[in-house]
């Protein structure tokens, strides 16, 4: 039987499994799940990062449910010529990278002031973690230099490419919260970790934005947040540490990508 990578956009963990019965854990039971096989894991990396097809909802969630999901919890996507057109003094890229999925995961940042990029950092390396885990510290990472750079009366926008990400801290917590810290259907995966990075969002979200990016588009800040990421993995940096090399972008992004 050949080999399937399958794509899981919406679940208990996103991503891209390599076999059948971890992807079900994520889908089975999860309202609004969307997910779909690859023959190729070219394709499927592709269509995870927004380049190829799209997946189906599952059928083992109610259609009517998963529509009022999806209209609840739309993000949408900003592209370069947006991003670029953005008046904002303080522009933070984040990005968690895993390999594979659950394994070695670390997180990464590149902040630009003034629409140039002055600062990375990377770190948070986990043997054991996962690709939602690390997006979820990169994100607490920047909510806290977001808190730095409020304080210097400087405008800011976060630029996150996993909307599971987003979501967690930006719509799901706010019900979590309200319902004891629960959910139907499961446990909150990150749970603490989301409630630390929810209080903080709650000071922080009339002053920031929180916006969604494609990785692997193009979006120079997401790039380098994505090879910082990956140098936390191999450089197994448990701190979160400003990147102190070149500040090459060419050569930075001709680094490894995750």
């Amino acid at each position: 039987m050949a080999k399937k990578f399958y794509v899981v956009w919406q679940g208990r963990e996103t991503g891209i499994f390599t076999n059948w019965s971890t992807c079900k854990k994520q889908i089975d039971k999860f309202a609004g799940a969307r997910y779909k096989s690859f023959p190729t894991q070219a394709e499927a990396e592709a269509a995870f990062s927004g380049h190829g097809k799209q997946g189906v909802t599952s059928s083992l969630s109610s259609t009517t449910t998963s529509k009022k999901r999806s209209s609840k919890q739309t993000v949408k996507t900003y592209n370069n010529s947006e991003i670029a057109a953005m008046k904002i003094d303080t522009k933070i890229f984040t990005d968690g990278g895993c390999e594979p999925n659950p394994g070695k995961a670390g997180s990464g940042l590149a902040l630009y002031r003034n629409d140039l990029v002055d600062e990375l950092w990377y770190g948070l390396y986990e043997p054991h973690g996962t690709n939602n885990t690390a997006e979820l510290h990169a994100l607490h990472q920047a909510f806290i230099m977001a808190e730095g750079e409020l304080a210097q009366n400087h405008s800011v926008a976060i630029f996150c490419d996993s909307k599971y990400a987003i979501q967690c801290i930006t719509q799901w917590a706010i019900n979590w919260q309200k319902k004891g810290w629960v959910k139907s259907g499961g446990e909150i995966k990150n749970l603490e970790l989301i409630k630390e990075m929810f209080a903080l969002h709650q000071l922080l979200k009339d002053k920031i934005q929180v916006l969604h990016v494609n990785g692997h588009v193009g979006v120079e800040g997401n790039e380098l947040a994505d090879r910082m990421s990956i140098l936390a993995i191999e450089a197994r940096v448990s701190t979160f540490s400003r990147y102190n090399g070149e500040m090459d972008t060419k050569a930075l992004l001709a680094l490894r990508a995750g």
